[in-house]
């Protein structure tokens, strides 16, 4: 299977423009699946403190204007989060869309409160469920942003057989590294690629890093995303994942 992961500007005067080169890409590629950054359809409201009703009807308004443009990306499959009221709640909802069809398969669980990522201020944390979904006849499991740093549940995801993680992100520049060793064992101890695309560009005083990736299950980086490079396709085997989980350190592992 083709995956392409990408990186995509904060600012929405830009997104238009990379969202037509995206396309292009995408379509040149014959990608199967492609990954969105975390919430990419509006700016980084969660710079702010403070919450904006107004500000969050805006992006969740946007999120939907724009879902119903995916199909102009040319893939079969594509994953990404958007801001959604629901229950009476606000949550940030990974979705999978196929051919005109959007599915809400998980919710953030684990949510930062600091200094331009006040995301428990804007919404609420999920059910702390890491459900499985098949995205392209894969078994497959988000872990939206602050999501990755739980790794049991990358763990758990292996064990129930899913071999390849969506991680969509809003992270900044100077934490970087940081992020990629996360993604690296999150594959390792799932035994399943790690696919990740980012936020570009700058809102308030937060640089984003960018930087979009895939990662096979025993850690090597496939391809990354950068500022001349801003979208990157790679093709993935699924039997690799498979016989991933036969090896160590997943084949060592003590049942749950």
């Amino acid at each position: 299977m083709k995956v392409t992961v990408c990186e995509m500007p904060d600012d929405p005067s830009e997104f238009e423009a990379e969202w037509e080169r995206l396309s292009k890409h995408v379509r040149r590629e014959s990608s199967d699946l492609v990954l969105l950054p975390e919430m990419p359809f509006a700016y980084w409201f969660c710079a702010s403190p403070k919450f904006d009703a107004k500000v969050w009807g805006q992006a969740v308004k946007a999120h939907a204007r724009w879902i119903g443009r995916l199909e102009e990306l040319g893939a079969p499959v594509v994953l990404g989060s958007r801001p959604v009221n629901k229950g009476g709640r606000r949550l940030n909802e990974g979705f999978v869309w196929t051919r005109g069809r959007t599915e809400a398969v998980h919710h953030k669980n684990y949510l930062p409160n600091e200094g331009g990522f006040y995301e428990a201020s804007w919404y609420q944390r999920g059910d702390r469920t890491f459900t499985p979904f098949q995205a392209s006849k894969w078994k497959s499991g988000f872990m939206i942003c602050s999501d990755l740093w739980s790794m049991a549940n990358a763990r758990s995801y292996g064990k129930s057989g899913v071999n390849l993680i969506a991680v969509p992100r809003s992270t900044p520049e100077q934490s970087l590294e940081k992020w990629i060793a996360g993604g690296r064992v999150a594959a390792v101890l799932a035994g399943a690629y790690c696919l990740s695309s980012n936020r570009a560009g700058s809102r308030g005083e937060t640089r984003f890093a960018g930087t979009g990736w895939v990662i096979d299950p025993d850690a090597k980086v496939l391809g990354l995303t950068s500022h001349a490079k801003p979208f990157v396709t790679v093709e993935i085997d699924k039997e690799k994942a498979l016989k991933a989980k036969k090896t160590y350190p997943r084949d060592s592992l003590e049942p749950d």
